[in-house]
């Protein structure tokens, strides 16, 4: 096999931008997985580049010429700049290979574009890409392997690729770690629900936090588990075996039914500094929640007194909520989410518009069959800037001006200062005041009411909600333009389109209940959120 010169990019955000927000944290949002690959090459003999792409990146200078192969790796939501990037440099000679959330959930699009797209990916199937590297075209293949990697690449291997991202951030500095694939529980609406839950190798996660504290004078370690915490024992015995209590900074998702005060008092003991529990629905999924069946308003004080445990014992808490799940009715879901924030007023709340991303989760296929799910581009398919599933028990309308109200408490000046009142240290603090006046507040607030005018005066946006045609409004078109900058002009022509019911007409659709391990064939016949989990990227664990 002759020597290849590979380039990965990670892609952690749409396109070009220059918003604050992003320059402070994109870094701190780097994949495992594209680091992980670029380990892998090299250990193949290959010479690589790995660039992860904040937005502030001179797309001319991002990867150097005469590439062989170029990996990408992206969530839906940057769909159109990995379409767009692989076009470029397929200009240039090279072949092109997408990972990530995306190739796991529409990979019937991404092939188009893509000379491969990759599911579950270990080093085997890298090894066969590698070996390949040729043009398929004008369809991809389709390629996975039949689990997750058994092991991977520790920080340790990684830290070449690690060290460039995080001289990106201005500010703090998150290292990216996992612990665990899969999940526990079984949310029908998101991506991890199917995975098994596995544990990776305790030992080498005692060696990286050893490392990072050689590297670093404090480190901060964001967990991409889809649920920290669900061998408490085993992994906080791991940490205090490692490093000296409080020495390393965490971050981790979990679930409110892993945080009993035992446990938060040895979480803050060991340095966990930012928490966030998946909430999801005041009606449903009481498992996680650890409130069994109770539901509404008793569901919501017994929340409310479990996250204030929390905050007592960790300083920075985030709350994740679904809206639009089909148990959601009239007003009173919302109107308990605002009772909720009255009595945790230091808790910084998440909303994440129900979604259905291709193959992601089972329940996608249901949608799919009810005609529900509409064919909204992937540059909104970010649980915020669009819906793409019609609301069971809602007009467009009245589901716009619920989510508006519940934003506009969430994020009114009242609650803003409640929030940096009862928050005691500062970056926490900061951060919850930042968030809330850019785009997760403020912005969600212009967006959301831009979006329910235009239900009312826009003949196109209308139709389109009622699937009455599925021609983009010019609303929704400016904004894919403005958002990929110089990226537009390198979108391959269709792209803007895709089938949102390919999953549903596919042989994957009796393939995911068959065996939920092994959904691509092997040649061409396809984000603590709904469908894709902010974990991972190229097919180890949970998010593809």
């Amino acid at each position: 096999m002759s020597k290849l010169r590979v380039g990965i990019i990670d892609l952690v955000t749409r396109g070009p931008t220059r918003a604050l927000f992003a320059r402070v944290m994109n870094a701190n949002m780097a994949s495992i997985m594209p680091q992980v690959v670029a380990v892998w090459c090299q250990a193949e003999g290959h010479e690589v580049t790995h660039v992860c792409f904040t937005g502030f990146e001179k797309l001319a200078d991002l990867l150097p010429e005469g590439l062989d192969l170029v990996f990408i790796g992206a969530f839906t939501e940057a769909a159109f700049g990995a379409y767009a990037l692989s076009s470029l440099y397929r200009s240039r000679g090279a072949v092109t290979v997408l990972g990530g959330p995306h190739a796991r959930c529409y990979p019937e699009d991404a092939r188009k574009y893509f000379d491969y797209v990759l599911g579950f990916t270990d080093r085997a199937l890298i090894r066969q890409v590698l070996d390949d590297c040729e043009r398929h075209r004008p369809l991809g293949l389709m390629l996975s392997a039949k689990e997750q990697p058994a092991a991977l690449p520790g920080v340790r291997e990684r830290w070449k690729f690690i060290e460039p991202t995080l001289r990106k951030a201005p500010l703090f500095k998150i290292v990216p770690m996992l612990g665990s694939m899969g999940c526990p529980y079984s949310c029908s609406f998101c991506i991890d629900s199917t995975i098994p839950y596995r544990v990776l190798d305790l030992e080498l996660l005692k060696d990286d936090l050893r490392f990072l504290r050689q590297k670093l004078r404090k480190p901060h370690v964001g967990w991409h588990d889809p649920n920290f915490g669900v061998r408490f024992d085993d992994f906080l015995d791991a940490i205090e075996e490692a490093v000296p209590p409080g020495s390393v900074d965490f971050v981790a998702e979990s679930s409110l039914s892993l945080l009993s005060e035992d446990r938060l008092k040895r979480l803050r003991k060991n340095g966990f500094i930012a928490l966030l529990p998946g909430i999801e629905s005041w009606y449903e999924m009481g498992n996680k929640s650890r409130t069994g069946r109770a539901t509404g308003m008793e569901k919501v004080e017994r929340v409310a007194e479990h996250v204030n445990t929390i905050l007592r014992y960790v300083p920075y808490v985030q709350t994740n909520f679904v809206l639009g799940l089909d148990a959601d009715e009239g007003p009173e879901p919302f109107e308990l989410t605002k009772r909720f924030l009255d009595r945790v007023p230091a808790a910084f709340p998440a909303y994440s518009l129900l979604s259905a991303f291709g193959r992601a989760a089972p329940l996608n296929l249901e949608y799919q069959r009810a005609g529900r799910v509409l064919p909204f581009p992937f540059q909104f398919l970010d649980n915020n800037h669009a819906m793409n599933v019609e609301p069971k028990n809602y007009a467009w309308a009245e589901f716009y001006d619920q989510v508006i109200g519940v934003t506009r408490h969430s994020f009114s000046w009242r609650a803003i200062a409640r929030r940096a009142s009862a928050t005691k240290r500062f970056i926490p603090r900061w951060l919850n005041v930042v968030r809330a006046v850019s785009t997760e507040g403020f912005g969600r607030i212009r967006y959301f009411s831009q979006v329910r005018k235009r239900l009312d005066v826009d003949p196109q946006v209308r139709r389109y909600f009622r699937r009455e045609t599925t021609e983009l409004p010019d609303f929704y078109l400016e904004q894919v333009k403005r958002d990929l900058g110089e990226l537009w002009s390198w979108l391959p022509e269709g792209a803007l389109y895709h089938d949102q019911n390919a999953y549903l007409k596919s042989d994957g659709a009796t393939a995911a209940a068959a065996s939920p391990k092994r959904l691509f064939p092997r040649r061409p016949v396809s984000s603590g959120t709904p469908g894709e989990a902010s974990v991972p990227r190229f097919g180890a664990g949970v998010s593809g």
